[in-house]
């Protein structure tokens, strides 16, 4: 909770003579919640550090004695640590590195408690993108986090925060949002351990959904109706938000119609019910759109974001309405790796990508060609079902003789690994575990090509 010696939260953080930080203080600020960070009257915005100093954008030098919150225990950009990192990652041939001393000085790994203008430039060119595409004009500030489970929690969070009293939550049954915290009690359904109270689950088409041909069927919606105006009439006002995937990822690849995630975006419009979508999994381009609520024809109040976002490096985010992020105080969003320096770096590199190639119609492409090659698969006495859509497919596999579904998917799993006698071999993710499928008569192995596959 705020306390009498922290400034409103609207209100930037301004110091006389710094009109480059200051600068940078204000864009922040419109575009990241005051709860991303710890109040401090400093608000330092840092331009670049080496060894045990940070520079301003001004050039004055300031002695860290934070460390970055106790992370930076060999001092700032440190020559000889950089020189292993990039030889770990196979890119050490930097001749910068070969001429500087013990440190050298550039934009700094950890700003916890700062800010850097790399940080707002990520928050700004993210948000232009998003509200640039059908669906996206609530996409007003960025809360970042370092994995999907701290970006879903802190979405959470800001709809429980939101009014008094309003603290169920719904989410679809054998989704998957992570394992920690709040996001691991609202993955499943009702019958896993460790369940939290405040958590109902609604159906979700996975039958209507099995395959490709079902999925271009019209979708009845009359029992999902029913059951969101059920849950409404038990508990009222008390429901905060819905929280979705445009696919059931973790549940074996179900991508349903449009229809129904466009039902549940009505059912908390009408009920005035934060609406998240996690697209931790779909986002830039994994479903043929940059986002996957342009796709499905839907405005989420909070959209989730990660993995493909960084293309690599950890970084997450949960970006939505301002007035959300707003109802949580200083700290209450914060954490250690948010908004990293690093994930920022790379936020803006995919971005890059993005913005100025053709790698999302390549995508569209590139999805045509799985279609046609996975539906073929349908012939084998071994798959079930073929589902998916843009570049994330499942292939359902089923027993054959006395060899039950499992068995026989973790054998072609094998077998594409081992590959052929040319020498092609295929990595896949793997069989998906009962847990999460909920059958063991079904089992899916999921293939994931990427979108930036070249050509």
């Amino acid at each position: 909770m705020a306390t009498n010696t922290e400034p409103k939260q609207s209100d930037p953080v301004q110091h006389p003579g710094e009109s480059q930080s200051n600068d940078i203080r204000r864009r922040v600020a419109a575009v990241e919640p005051a709860a991303l960070r710890t109040y401090t009257p400093s608000l330092a915005v840092l331009e670049r550090s080496a060894g045990w100093y940070h520079w301003t954008p001004e050039g004055r030098k300031l002695a860290d004695f934070t460390s970055g919150v106790l992370v930076a225990n060999l001092g700032h950009n440190p020559t000889r640590w950089w020189q292993r990192v990039l030889q770990y990652m196979g890119l050490d041939k930097m001749p910068m590195l070969d001429s500087a001393g013990a440190f050298f000085s550039a934009v700094t790994l950890t700003a916890y408690n700062a800010v850097s203008e790399l940080e707002t430039l990520a928050s700004e060119r993210l948000i232009a993108n998003l509200q640039n595409q059908p669906g996206g004009s609530r996409c007003e500030q960025v809360m970042w986090a370092a994995s999907g489970s701290e970006a879903i929690q802190k979405a959470v969070w800001a709809a429980m925060d939101r009014r008094p009293g309003e603290n169920i939550i719904l989410a679809t049954r054998r989704g998957f949002h992570g394992k920690k915290g709040l996001a691991g009690a609202i993955t499943g359904t009702e019958r896993d351990p460790e369940r939290d109270p405040r958590v109902r689950f609604i159906s979700f088409p996975t039958d209507e959904c099995i395959n490709i041909a079902r999925r271009r069927q019209p979708l009845d919606l009359a029992l999902y109706e029913a059951e969101l105006a059920a849950l409404r009439a038990e508990f009222g006002s008390r429901i905060c938000c819905v929280v979705t995937e445009p696919y059931l990822g973790g549940g074996g690849s179900y991508h349903p119609q449009k229809e129904y995630l466009q039902l549940v975006e009505r059912f908390c419009r009408q009920n005035d019910i934060v609406f998240i979508l996690d697209e931790i999994q779909a986002n830039f381009g994994r479903t043929g759109s940059m986002y996957a609520f342009t796709e499905y024809g839907v405005e989420p109040d909070i959209v989730v974001l990660g993995k493909g976002m960084g293309n690599g490096v950890p970084v997450d985010a949960a970006v939505g309405r301002a007035d959300l992020f707003a109802a949580m105080h200083y700290g209450e969003g914060s954490d250690t790796w948010s908004a990293s320096p690093l994930g920022c770096a790379a936020v803006l590199a995919t971005l890059d990508e993005f913005e100025s190639t053709d790698v999302l119609e390549h995508a569209r492409r590139l999805s045509q060609v799985i279609e046609g090659g996975l539906s073929r698969l349908t012939e084998l006495d071994i798959v079930a079902h073929v589902r998916g859509e843009g570049v994330v497919w499942g292939v359902e596999c089923q027993a054959v003789g006395e060899h039950p579904a499992e068995e026989v998917a973790a054998a072609c799993v094998e077998a594409c690994y081992l590959g052929d006698e040319s020498g092609r071999a295929i990595h896949l993710l793997g069989r998906w575990p009962a847990r999460c499928c909920e059958s063991a008569r079904r089992w899916s192995c999921r293939w994931t090509k990427r979108a930036t596959t070249s050509r």
